[in-house]
This record gives C-alpha cells, structure tokens and sequence, in this order.
C-alpha cells in the first residue's frame, strides 16, 4: 500500500468514525479507533507508516492491507497477539473453504473436478460453479487469482466470490457478467489490486462459451493435444472500461478444458527452471484417456516431483472441464 493510498484508507475511517461520535454514539472503543486512526495518519506524514515500531523492518503487505493500524511485524507481536491472529486465520481459512463447489461434480454432461491448495491458511484463488436461474441446463464457471497472496488476497477473493455469484443470479451475457465484476472491483478496491478472471459457460449441447480476463491460457484437450486458449482481455480492476470478449468452442465427448493458477505454471525447480504452460501441456497431452479427478491428480504430481525440496511460492488451483460421452 502506498502512502498516498495508505492516507486516503485512513482518511475514510476516520470520517466514518466522526459520523458515529456525531450521532451520538460516542463510546470508549470508537474514540480508541480515532485516536489509533490519527496515530496511523501521523506515522504516514513523517514517513514511518508501514514500519514496525520495534525493529523497523516494513511490516507484512497482506497484514497492512487488512488492518492498516497495525504497528508491529509478525515477530513482534505480543503472545497473545500472536494467538489471536493465528485464531482468526483458522477461522478465515475454514470461511473461505465453505465457499468452494464440490470437488467433483457432473451435470447434464458435464464433469467438473478440481484441487485447490492454498500456500497458507487462507488463498487469492477463486473457483466456482454456479447453475444461473434460467433452467436451461447450462452451467457457469468461474475462475481466477487475485493479485497478491495472504489474508488482504483471500479478502478480495471473497469479495469477487460475492459479486461474481450477485451477477451469475442475474443471468446475464458472458461479456455484461465480466463488465460488471470489472466494475465493482475497480470502484471497491485499491488500484494495486486486481484480479484474473475465466468465465466460462458449459451448455448441455457440449458448446462452451469462454471469455478470459488475463488469466493464464486454459489448455484444450483434444485429439492428442493439448492447445492453449489465449487470453483476450485485461484482469478485471486495472479499467473501469473494458470490453471483453467470448470465444465459442464445442467439445465433443472425451474432449476437456484445464484451467490452473499461475502457481503451477510459474513454480520453480532446485535450478531456478519455473515449470511452465509447455510442459504442463506436454504432460497432459499424454493423458487425454483420464477422468476429470485423474488428471487434476496428475497435474499436481508433476508440478510437484518437478518442484523436488523447492518449497512452494504460491497458491495452486487446477480444474478439469471434461465433455462425457452422451
């Protein structure tokens, strides 16, 4: 967070807290969060907002985000401290757990798995499925990463959960469902933030309807292959003016979409080598006969043993859209 961006935070808090104590509702606790508000406002003019006041180290990005008033970095809290947020990120993860679909499910042709291993507690992944009102049979899909990782990613991720799900309830085009969520993310969040976006619309006819806010190509499988779909648009939350488009593609039985995060691809070996989308292509490329949970497995695997003692960097996400025989 910015400076400039750090005051402006602030600066709202504060007036929303002046419009309590006006309405007469000043209380112990809320002229605490002022006078904590104007601290915080006063480290941001001289320049140490942001910094730990025991060590001066900067604080966690993620945790500033969440709470712009806190003071001390993660080795400095207080025991109790430290309990209280390991507390509330138990909590946070079990939340953001409730929102995910099914891990596998199948519907009007359709066979849909996943795997979703946050790096933490919580993660700025995003997968879900939702059945829109219309009654038609269609399915749509929703798929993603929000800039950033930790608990201010995870925030945001719950934030475009809830809009994505308000706009698949409306029923809307392909293209006004990414307008929109592009919207509200630009007008609800700060402009370092953003997220990657796949819509995609499942049919029981076997057509797919995909549009891609910047996120990383989905692979079609497909005779042997496996093809990247490139992306046609720009993540959600960069412009408020965007026009995103839908691509058109009809499977056939036996024919399947990959999407993934970009902690799969972008992982790295003991050499310093990232994995890559090539070589999770030629992977799957060898496993085309596989169901939907069988090749989720197995990109996870392979990422896996080509990591080898690397510890892991980021949150990693793979689904599987699978066409079945009718």
């Amino acid at each position: 967070m910015s400076p400039s961006e750090a005051r402006q935070e602030l600066m709202d808090r504060r007036r929303r807290l002046e419009s309590v104590i006006e309405a007469g509702m000043a209380v112990p606790q809320i002229e605490h969060l002022l006078r904590e508000v104007d601290s915080a406002l006063e480290r941001v003019e001289v320049g140490s907002y942001g910094r730990c006041e025991t060590c001066g180290d900067p604080i966690e990005p993620e945790r500033l985000a969440a709470d712009p008033l806190t003071r001390f970095c993660l080795d400095h809290l207080s025991r109790d401290e430290a309990r209280a947020l390991e507390q509330d990120l138990q909590l946070a993860g079990r939340v953001q757990q409730g929102l995910l679909p099914p891990r596998l499910l199948v519907h009007q042709g359709w066979e849909i798995a996943y795997e979703y291993r946050p790096l933490g507690p919580v993660s700025g992944d995003y997968c879900d499925i939702v059945s829109p009102p219309a009654g038609d049979g269609a399915l749509l899909v929703l798929f993603g990463d929000v800039s950033g990782k930790g608990v201010a990613a995870s925030m945001l991720m719950a934030h475009l959960h809830a809009t994505a799900r308000t706009l698949a309830g409306l029923d809307l085009p392909l293209p006004q469902v990414l307008d929109r969520a592009n919207r509200v993310f630009c007008e609800s969040t700060m402009e370092s933030h953003y997220a990657t976006l796949v819509c995609a619309r499942l049919s029981p006819s076997g057509r797919v309807e995909l549009s891609n806010a910047g996120h990383c190509p989905p692979l079609l499988l497909r005779s042997g292959q496996a093809t990247p779909l490139q992306a046609h648009g720009v993540p959600i939350g960069l412009f408020c003016i965007e026009e995103f488009r839908v691509e058109t593609i009809d499977l056939e039985p036996g024919d399947a979409l990959v999407l993934y995060t970009d902690g799969i691809t972008e992982s790295i070996n003991e050499n310093g080598v990232p994995y890559g989308e090539e070589r999770l292509a030629q992977m799957l490329a060898g496993w085309l006969d596989q169901s939907s949970t069988e090749l989720v497995a197995g990109c996870m695997a392979h990422a896996r043993a080509f990591r080898g003692r690397t510890q892991r960097a980021d949150d990693e996400t793979v689904m599987v859209i699978r066409r079945l025989a009718s």
